[in-house]
């Protein structure tokens, strides 16, 4: 790998992982459905020279921006909000990956075997330990909601599948376009005065939900495209596998969160887990692994 493309992969990586903080900031400021609203405003204007009219694929364009978008970071956005460690978030939100290859087994008939099987247990243990610590326990609104978001998204990402051929600033664009309406409208419903209430936000607070917008959701994802066609899967892999920890190190660190040993033991299970499905699924199913590594990077 030429070492530019290795930088870029490495902040790509750094720009998933200060996600979390830019999020949690942004709810914390501004209400969480008008905070993703302008998120996507900001990633709407963005994309804007590159939208174009896709005949035959509109439709699942449109579901694929309902799913993944407006009703996958609806529930990313929540669970920010009503959520102070927001540690266990990003050890949560590892579950896109064995969600994916859950629904890629069903829908897909995707066989695999016990190794892989293996890995989807440890997943799910990783996060069932995390769960029974106290100093989680008490966080499981937040945690369940990052766990329905972690299922949406897996099921977003099979509908991503089926856009082969598409530009991805064009359907980031689309998804954009479909969810500013739907996330502003449920906002003017649930969270009256939210938008007027924004005039007090810092200029500071913008800066992370523009950052949030540009960095984790347009560059990231369209560069991590961009990469995974210059280089075989099981080569990009690995170097993406570190995001959730160096989130939840962020996320202890910026938010003064104590760190307990259930946290520590279900973040090591759960990426044990999430290592073991996503290096055979490189190996196994190219195009599944693919958005495993684009899952949950909000």
């Amino acid at each position: 790998m030429r070492p530019l493309h290795l930088a870029f992969i490495l902040f790509i990586d750094l720009c998933w992982a200060l996600n979390i903080i830019a999020v949690k900031l942004a709810v914390d400021a501004i209400d969480p459905l008008a905070a993703v609203t302008f998120r996507y405003l900001i990633a709407l204007i963005v994309c804007l020279p590159f939208i174009r009219w896709v005949p035959g694929q509109m439709r699942k364009i449109a579901a694929t921006g309902l799913v993944a978008g407006a009703g996958f970071m609806t529930l990313v956005n929540l669970s920010m909000a009503v959520t102070e460690n927001v540690a266990a978030l990003a050890i949560a939100g590892q579950l896109g990956a064995p969600f994916s290859l859950i629904m890629a087994v069903i829908f897909l008939r995707e066989r695999i075997k016990w190794i892989r099987i293996a890995g989807v247990a440890l997943a799910f243990l990783g996060v069932a330990i995390m769960g029974f610590d106290p100093a989680i326990l008490q966080e499981w609104r937040g945690v369940g909601l990052t766990v329905m978001a972690s299922l949406l998204w897996a099921t977003g990402s099979l509908l991503f599948r089926q856009l082969k051929g598409v530009n991805v600033m064009n359907i980031h664009g689309w998804l954009a376009l479909i969810s500013v309406p739907v996330l502003g409208g449920l906002s003017l419903i649930f969270e009256p005065g939210a938008f007027a209430d924004v005039s007090d936000v810092p200029l500071s607070i913008w800066g992370w939900v523009g950052f949030s917008a540009i960095f984790s959701s347009l560059i990231g994802h369209a560069g991590m495209s961009w990469l995974l066609q210059q280089y075989e899967v099981s080569t990009i892999v690995p170097l993406t596998l570190p995001t959730p920890l160096i989130s939840a190190f962020f996320a202890v660190l910026f938010f003064d969160t104590p760190v307990s040993a259930g946290l520590i033991t279900g973040a090591l299970v759960s990426f044990a887990g999430v290592a073991i499905i996503t290096w055979r699924s490189a190996q196994k199913q190219p195009e599944l692994t693919e958005e495993i590594i684009s899952r949950g990077r909000r």
